[in-house]
């Protein structure tokens, strides 16, 4: 009973997605969906001293497509710096917003989307928490989204996780506006992430892949993704630790990525990621796939034993006999 339960599922990810080394050159060929854009960026300097930012820059001036940059974003993104980029949004009448970087970038990108055209405070519209759940009626900016970074799956899926520092709650938020109409995986742009981050971003994509395995909302369609993402990230992961310049396993762990995306889009995470947005809610300097790292041995000892049948399949997967 439970299998075909598993075959009444909805699919909707209308997300354009240019996918491979080089892609990023491709995007002066696409209609970009608005002609002033508010580019948001961390706030570090890995996107200028790489060149992205000049890159992205060069493309939209070919386009004549003006733009502004807000360059404020934290690793684990918070509230205060989407209201104020909303505010810079609609102030310069910009009509999409770019995220460029990894998923704190590409989520405070949507975020601000949806406060760029939405009234009162951001907490409003977010589910769970102190948030009030308030419907947003008047949709949202158009997001492209060009990561960076493997781990989040962000390009790929509605969600996005923003801190409400005052109170010390991380929650994910979305719906179906708040997928990118773009975005951009060009794993050449991915050389430069160093060796832990690496780890870090690759374990949180595994991990969006196996907690959408188990999860009881769980489809045929996701699981498809889910294992594929799994066994892809268990095969060329290590390699991209040990040499972040192998394009080819970079090329693969993207893929893994963007694939654990699309089981966010068609499963759900479970508590697992629940309980590190506590960790690093409270402890923001925590990198997410590290406090994911930390939970994982104890988290998935539990429910192997509730669900063996599941973890056999993955292990197959990982090449574990």
């Amino acid at each position: 009973m439970r299998e075909v339960l598993k075959m009444n599922f909805n699919y909707y990810i209308p997300t354009k997605i240019l996918f491979g080394p080089g892609k990023l050159k491709e995007l002066t060929k696409e209609n970009l969906p608005g002609k002033k854009a508010l580019i948001v960026i961390s706030s570090g300097n890995s996107m200028k001293k790489y060149g992205y930012l000049d890159r992205l820059t060069g493309i939209l001036k070919s386009k004549n497509i003006n733009y502004v940059i807000f360059d404020k974003v934290l690793p684990n993104p918070i509230k205060s710096h989407v209201m104020e980029a909303a505010e810079i949004a609609k102030r310069e009448n910009c009509d999409f917003v770019i995220g460029l970087g990894g998923g704190s970038s590409i989520d405070s990108a949507k975020a601000i989307a949806v406060m760029a055209k939405n009234s009162g405070d951001y907490w409003d519209y977010v589910n769970g928490g102190t948030g009030r759940g308030l419907p947003v009626k008047n949709g949202v900016l158009p997001i492209v989204a060009i990561t960076t970074t493997a781990g989040t799956g962000t390009e790929a899926d509605p969600w996005m996780v923003i801190t409400k520092e005052d109170t010390n709650e991380k929650i994910g938020f979305g719906n179906e506006s708040t997928f990118p109409v773009l975005s951009v995986v060009d794993p050449e742009l991915m050389l430069s992430i160093p060796k832990h981050l690496t780890a870090y971003q690759g374990f949180d994509a595994l991990f969006h892949a196996t907690e959408g395995y188990i999860a009881n909302i769980a489809t045929p369609i996701s699981d498809a993704y889910a294992l594929k993402s799994i066994e892809l990230i268990s095969k060329y992961l290590p390699e991209c630790v040990k040499n972040g310049n192998n394009i080819e396993a970079r090329t693969y762990v993207a893929l893994a990525n963007t694939l654990s995306g699309f089981v966010e889009s068609t499963s759900s995470c479970t508590s697992e990621h629940s309980m590190e947005h506590a960790l690093s809610a409270y402890h923001p300097n925590l990198p997410h796939g590290a406090g994911l790292i930390m939970l994982s041995e104890s988290y998935y000892t539990f429910f192997a034993s509730k669900i063996p049948e599941k973890f056999i399949t993955m292990a197959k997967v990982m090449g574990v006999d």
